[in-house]
């Protein structure tokens, strides 16, 4: 039995203990929010405004927001250009690493490293990944109504259809390259200069005859397209292969690879499918402090795993959301394809110079 001064002398110590494993407890946890707390978080954003990929990042910014301790202010830079390479050789060689700048990479920021592309400054292995909300869809291949391309015959038969894009080395460039290539068009010339709400007016008014586009992009932007016959659709690039479309006007579309006659043609859109399988990954530079890597991991889990993020996902871009993780993502990006052949295939879609024949 504990009597008088004895007990509360140990009541002093129980409590001074308590208090002492509480601070020491709580003691990592404080400089993590108070390093994010009243601070400002950037995301560099590699693609113009008003595109699916803003609207992807969007998306994202106020769970992010939320689920970072200290509820960091967090605002969106534009650096398009060169497919996303001006903003991922921008975060990796200029961007101070003190887990304040996020960057979210366009599709082929994975695709020009593998591919060895002239201009890339960036190391693929020695980023920091936060994960994706992107890693999946399809992609159409469109020509116009009015230019009356309606068949897969009259499109091979016409010369010189003028196929649009954003600019060369952008995923709808490429994806439009491999279209016309395997498909088998004639001499297709390829226009680019345009942001996303141009080149949908660009088809529009007959600037371009073709282009490629994000099928559920589509259904959400310009339904009307497909509802009232405006757009001709010709094949489709299912990501993952062999996951049909649920709309009825795209469930029936060929897909791209039907088109093969090699090998080396299959290789080229199994490639394909596993650059966009690598979505558009969020990434820190290189150097950040590990913790801080951690707090924005763990902060982007969360904003994945919150219902309302889906739904907002949905609301902003038309596509549902197909989140991998951090580490799901650096799996995808080392188990990519990499056959040297297919390489050398694949970099003639990427860039500028006449498609070669089959």
């Amino acid at each position: 039995m504990i009597r008088g001064k004895s007990k509360s002398v140990v009541f002093l110590r129980i409590s001074l203990g308590a208090l002492l494993i509480q601070f020491f407890n709580v003691g990592p946890a404080l400089p993590q929010t108070s390093y994010f707390q009243g601070k400002t978080v950037t995301i560099l954003e590699s693609s113009a405004p008003g595109g699916v990929g803003t609207m992807r990042t969007k998306a994202v910014v106020p769970f992010l927001q939320k689920y970072i301790p200290g509820n960091p202010t967090i605002v969106m830079e534009y650096m398009p250009g060169g497919g996303g390479q001006k903003a991922a050789n921008h975060l990796y060689k200029s961007v101070r690493p003190d887990g304040l700048t996020i960057g979210r990479m366009s599709t082929p920021f994975v695709m020009h490293a593998v591919l060895g592309e002239k201009g890339v400054l960036y190391d693929i292995e020695k980023v920091s990944y936060l994960g994706t909300s992107y890693s999946g869809g399809y992609h159409v291949f469109m020509t116009r109504g009015a230019a009356r391309l309606n068949s897969l015959e009259k499109l091979r038969g016409t010369s010189g259809v003028r196929v649009g894009a954003q600019s060369v080395g952008h995923q709808i460039y490429i994806s439009g390259r491999m279209f016309t290539y395997l498909i088998g068009l004639l001499q297709p010339r390829f226009v680019t200069g345009y942001s996303s709400p141009e080149l949908d007016v660009a088809i529009e008014q007959g600037e371009i005859d073709a282009r490629s586009q994000v099928a559920d992009s589509l259904l959400h932007e310009k339904p009307h397209w497909v509802e009232n016959g405006l757009m001709d659709f010709h094949a489709i690039i299912e990501i993952p292969k062999g996951r049909r479309h649920s709309h009825p006007r795209f469930a029936k579309l060929p897909d791209v690879e039907t088109f093969a006659r090699s090998d080396m043609d299959r290789k080229v859109v199994a490639m394909y499918r596993g650059f966009v399988g690598s979505g558009n990954p969020f990434m820190l530079p290189p150097g950040v402090p590990k913790e801080r890597v951690q707090i924005l991991q763990e902060a982007m889990r969360n904003t994945y795993r919150d219902p309302e993020f889906s739904k907002e996902y949905q609301k902003l871009t038309g596509l549902e959301a197909e989140p991998q993780l951090a580490e799901e993502l650096e799996r995808t990006i080392r188990d990519m394809p990499r056959d040297p052949e297919a390489i050398d295939l694949f970099k003639k879609f990427i860039g500028p110079d006449r498609l070669p024949s089959r």
